[in-house]
């Protein structure tokens, strides 16, 4: 099981939806809570041969199955780019395609894969503990994916279960998520939050810090501190972008950076109201006399810019061009 799995806030989620009944969770709330953690819990648990009131042991061969992403038992249902990233195999045939350069990584969940996992649920299980179904992000799910789930959703055969954890469930279709009993994420407590960190090696004054730029989420936290960003690094990131310093984003990806912006623009749209900064110190925000509607539009520019953030044609130029963007704003006077 990793860290974050065992983070008391989603042991404490987890432990709450097993003592319920239920075929199909659907776990909703913003992005950086733990949806996919949650629900590797939830499947780990359904699966573990000597499961208690607060989940999986951890030490069964099930559970080690799981740890390995070998188990006959679960199906994973992500686009293959989240897959790659998260250590999950590919299907012998996808695979093979993508390593001859037949066609790219899927961003979306493809119809096929589906189509399997629909299939998958309708053999006997192979250890005795039923089967669990995982869809991660499932608004990756374009119509004709969800489409060919909502039969087997409605009525599962068997003993199988399913998970779908969403960072956008308004982008699901609503025959999707009636089916499903739904669980909004919990925001963990500051203190809980930074007591975990801890032990995950943060340093308490970087946890604190970057607590606060990452908005709460202390999954985040940790990738920025594995990542080496810095406390001094994000207070003086303002600075450097009226100044237009591309430099100053070399190491993110373009996605890290459009997500670094996109803070910024939205602390300085509270800034604006005369609300207090939710990222950034106020003194860390540069003056900037740029109306809400400046302010506005560029954030506009920065949610189309993320569509193509993934794998853009050029990062260098898609970097320089969001520093460029990103300086006309700070500086515009109207």
């Amino acid at each position: 099981m990793s860290a974050v799995v065992n983070a008391p806030w989603i042991a404490r989620q987890a432990a709450d939806l097993l003592a319920q009944r239920g075929h199909a969770w659907l776990l909703q709330g913003p992005s950086g809570l733990g949806q996919y953690e949650l629900a590797l819990a939830l499947a780990s648990a359904w699966l573990c041969e000597k499961p208690s009131a607060q989940g999986a042991c951890g030490d069964c061969p099930s559970c080690h199955a799981i740890a390995v992403h070998t188990h006959a038992d679960l199906a994973v249902l992500m686009p293959e780019t989240v897959m790659l990233e998260l250590g999950w195999p590919l299907s012998e045939k996808a695979q093979d395609e993508i390593d001859k350069k037949a066609r790219k990584p899927s961003k979306e969940i493809r119809v096929d894969a589906m189509r399997e996992a629909v299939e998958f649920s309708q053999r006997t299980d192979a250890r005795g503990r039923g089967k669990a179904v995982l869809v991660f992000p499932a608004e990756r799910m374009n119509t004709i994916t969800a489409n060919a789930l909502l039969k087997t959703l409605e009525e599962p055969p068997g003993d199988v279960r399913f998970v779908l954890a969403t960072e956008a469930s308004h982008l699901l279709l609503p025959t999707i998520r009636s089916r499903c009993l739904a669980h909004t994420m919990k925001w963990p407590q500051d203190d809980e939050a930074l007591t975990w960190l801890a032990g995950q090696g943060v340093p308490a004054d970087v946890a604190q810090a970057l607590l606060r730029s990452a908005g709460g989420r202390p999954t985040d936290v940790l990738r920025q501190a594995e990542a080496g960003l810095s406390p001094d690094w994000w207070a003086d990131l303002p600075k450097a972008m009226r100044q237009g310093d591309a430099r100053y984003l070399a190491d993110l990806s373009p996605a890290q950076a459009i997500d670094a912006l996109q803070k910024l623009c939205h602390d300085l749209l509270l800034q604006q109201a005369g609300a207090v900064p939710r990222f950034f110190n106020a003194a860390d925000l540069p003056a900037s006399a740029a109306s809400v509607r400046v302010l506005t539009d560029w954030f506009k520019r920065l949610m189309t810019s993320a569509r193509t953030a993934e794998h853009p044609f050029n990062a260098g130029l898609m970097l320089e061009a969001l520093t460029a963007d990103a300086q006309q704003t700070l500086m515009s006077k109207g």
